[in-house]
Formats: C-alpha cells, structure tokens, sequence
C-alpha cells in the first residue's frame, strides 16, 4: 500500500517457505497450533488477515484458495470463540480468489458398478445429499470409490487440489453388529490403541507387564489400564469412552476434572466404562493410564475404547475389542 513491491513480495516469499501445505487441511503456519489466550494467539484473526495479504501481494489463486481450506477446516472441529474472529474469517473467505459459492457443482459417486449422483435430493444452497444402501446390497468391490465433482461443465477427480477446484465434503460409513471382541481398529485423524497392564512389585519397585491374548489372569491382581490417542488436528468437545470387563472393579471411583501434560478433562467413571470429555482437544499424542482390580474369575469382553468430536460427529475411532481370561 506504501509502494514498497519488493519488500512486501519478499515478505509473501518468505511466508511461502514458512507454511505448511496439507493436501486436506490447506496451508497454515505451525504457530497456528499454539492456542492460548494472549493477544498474539489468535489463529483465525491470523490466517485471515494472510488471506487478505496474500489476495493484495500475491494473487494466486490456487495459494488463496488453499488459505481458505484452512479456515474452513478448522471450523469444522472448532468454535469460533470470538465475533471479531468470526468477523475477519467472513470477511476473508469472501474478500477474493475462486467465488465457492457462486457455480453449482455435480458431484457423482461410484461405488465399484454402483454410480450414485446427487440429481434427487439434493439440499438447495449446500447441496448436501444422502444416500442408504441396504446391507444385503453390500457387496465387497463398492470399496472402491471414486468422486467426480463437476461445475460448470468442467469436471476434476477428488485428488485435484483445493486451490484449484471449489471444495467439497463427504464421508462414506459402514454400520454394522459384531460381537465387541471380535472389532477390529478404526480410525480417522483421531486414532485410538488400549492396551492393558499386570502391576507386579519387584525389589526395583512396581512394572507393568503386558497382557497378551491367551494369557491368564488371576482374582486380585491389579490391572492398569493404558489408552493412547492421538490427533492430528485441534478439535473440541470431544468424548472418549472406554468400557470394562465385568470382573474388574476401578480404584477412582470419583469424577471429577484432571489436568496432565497440558490438557484438561472431566473424567467420570460409570457402571461399565470410564469416560473422558475434553472441551479442548490440541493436536498432539496424549496417554490415559488408571488402576483396576480383577474381582471374580470367567471369560469376558474387555469392550473397546470410543472416541467421536461432538462438534464434528464424523470425527470417530475406536479401538479393538479383547476377552479377558480370568482363573481362579
């Protein structure tokens, strides 16, 4: 604005070579991950004032495009806190580059030989579309899927580049009943391992071993529970359950909020499982340990660990499910 081209071009290079580029959440700076509530710690003012920046110095719209996706990613798991953060990311998604809301776009969905398109039904103004397939219609090759989005008489498969193409959004999920030991792993960008503990005393003090599948417990042993998340986005209100076997009784019997490693949660402790609520969930890998106590002998299911962000429900893993043994 002061005439100094060079300067501020060099300034936009410079950010350029900083940022970081992801093929799903767009371009961003890792300063971004530092939340907080100093006046510096505002990613969304930030990356909208980039936007603004960018859409003067550099004009490239493939570039302001992928700024976009961010701030548009980033509501998708969070709340915007403030009206003056909600304001400067209205104002930069519409202030420049592609136009996302002005084109009709045809998105067309193929599931192995099955071709579905979003012609009926489709919801005026988002164009969000449904379809149901019944299980027994289910067949192994609709695992491969392919999505054509088309607007304005031109046409680019999903792995084109945001920049590029006005972005869409979709999810394909698969329900079904199976027995809760026999689950295997699921995982989005939240990802879920639980592995259980033995605490035996030694002359070096407590260690933990491992329970295996086949192993046998015994009444009275102290079992340690230790679930591993990791997530590789910020999200909020996030709720993780992780249910029990039967025969063990937990040590924290109380709810109430913890803090550790820079995360807060409420944990409250139910008949059947031990849940977590998160109202602010970072980017990063976190580990949730507690004690039990194996109180009668059997075969049981240990259940499985479920996690889901309420404010983006499509946001859900689970662990695997495993019987425990119990001898007397």
């Amino acid at each position: 604005r002061n005439n100094e081209t060079a300067t501020a071009k060099a300034i936009v290079q410079s950010l350029k070579e900083n940022s970081i580029n992801n093929e799903e959440l767009g371009m961003y700076w890792k300063e971004w991950d530092q939340k907080g509530y100093w006046w510096y710690q505002a990613p969304i003012e930030s990356q909208s004032l980039m936007i603004e920046a960018f859409s003067e110095i550099d004009k490239d719209p493939k570039t302001i495009g992928d700024l976009k996706t961010w701030l548009l990613k980033n509501k998708q798991t969070n709340n915007w806190k403030t009206t003056k953060a909600t304001a400067d990311a209205c104002y930069a998604l519409l202030l420049n580059g592609n136009d996302w809301i002005s084109t009709e776009k045809t998105v067309s969905i193929k599931l192995g030989n099955t071709i579905i398109s979003d012609n009926d039904g489709k919801e005026a103004g988002t164009g969000y579309f449904k379809k149901r397939i019944e299980g027994e219609k289910i067949k192994p090759k609709m695992g491969n899927i392919t999505v054509t989005v088309s607007s304005d008489g031109k046409s680019a498969s999903s792995a084109s580049s945001l920049g590029d193409q006005e972005p869409s959004w979709g999810s394909v999920y698969w329900q079904y009943f199976e027995d809760l030991d026999k689950i295997t792993v699921a995982e989005t960008p939240l990802k879920l391992s639980k592995k259980l503990f033995i605490e035996k005393n030694s002359d070096n003090g407590p260690v933990l071993v491992p329970v295996n599948d086949g192993d046998e417990l015994h009444i009275g042993d102290k079992i340690k529970v230790r679930v591993e998340l990791r997530v590789d986005r910020h999200m909020e209100y996030v709720h993780m359950k992780d249910m029990r076997a039967s025969c063990m009784e937990p040590v924290n019997v109380l709810s109430g909020y913890k803090f550790q490693d820079g995360l807060g949660y409420y944990e409250s402790t139910k008949d059947v499982s031990t849940n977590f609520f998160f109202d602010q969930l970072n980017k990063g890998t976190y580990v949730f340990e507690y004690p039990m106590f194996i109180t009668h002998a059997g075969n049981f299911s240990n259940g499985v660990t479920t996690i889901q962000c309420m404010y983006a429900p499509e946001f859900t893993a689970h662990s695997e499910g495993v019987r425990v043994k119990v001898g007397q």
